[in-house]
């Protein structure tokens, strides 16, 4: 970084300035900055959902893409989401007072018998930049707390991953239970994991397989925008 960096004044900037540099802010990971941004848009009598699309979300694309490219790496996205939890949590309270719209809603967790959390947790935070409320079970995760988290939340996505070839197979017992219960119609299901492929993601029955957060982030929008355009068409 050039020198110059530090002698930029957030407060000074025009509101579109601002939004720009928030959004390098977010790419470099700077936690600080980016909380600070956030409070001078609200000063400013922004809405908090516009601070959250226009400055956030936009930032976490960019983000996204550059994860998929291999120009970012795992280090350097888990900084950035870091930075973006730092202006949801100032964000969070007031979106909810607002009833602003989100994206949707995603359960996510590690299958029974897996411990790890890595890929999953980087799922979660760029679903979170993407706008969607994630509720994270962690590892571990049997069948009956998959279907009871996504009943009480009103989930519209399960996601599931797993990073063994032995607790792969897992993730087609809480499908088929889903199944057997009748609700496996009413979820968007997305698995991930480095073991898996698409052909396993489509044999155990889910919506789509997804090979890393930045795949997740767009092909659950695309599940989304498909669901709300069917629910149009038939009211």
């Amino acid at each position: 970084m050039a020198e110059d960096d530090d002698e930029i004044i957030l407060s000074e900037l025009s509101d579109e300035d601002l939004v720009q540099q928030m959004m390098d802010d977010l790419y470099d990971g700077l936690r600080d900055e980016i909380e600070e941004g956030v409070n001078i848009l609200l000063g400013r009598g922004w809405a908090p959902y516009d601070v959250l699309t226009r400055a956030l979300v936009a930032g976490m694309t960019i983000v996204g893409h550059d994860f998929r490219d291999g120009i970012l790496f795992v280090p350097e996205v888990l900084l950035a989401a870091n930075a973006m939890k730092g202006g949801m949590a100032i964000l969070k309270p007031l979106l909810a007072e607002t009833g602003a719209p989100r994206m949707g809603k995603m359960v996510i967790g590690t299958v029974k018998g897996d411990i790890h959390d890595i890929g999953k947790n980087l799922v979660s935070m760029m679903m979170e930049g993407a706008g969607f409320e994630v509720i994270d079970l962690g590892i571990n995760n049997a069948v009956e707390k998959y279907l009871e988290a996504i009943a009480r939340e009103e989930a519209d996505i399960l996601g599931m991953s797993a990073l063994l070839t032995t607790t792969m197979p897992y993730m087609k017992v809480v499908i088929d239970t889903m199944k057997e219960q009748g609700i496996r119609d009413d979820y968007i299901v997305l698995v991930g994991g480095a073991p898996l492929n698409e052909e396993f993601g489509r044999a155990i029955g889910a919506d789509a397989y997804c090979r890393d957060a930045a795949v997740a982030v767009e092909t659950a929008k695309d599940f989304i925008q498909r669901k709300h355009n069917q629910l149009a068409a038939s009211q």
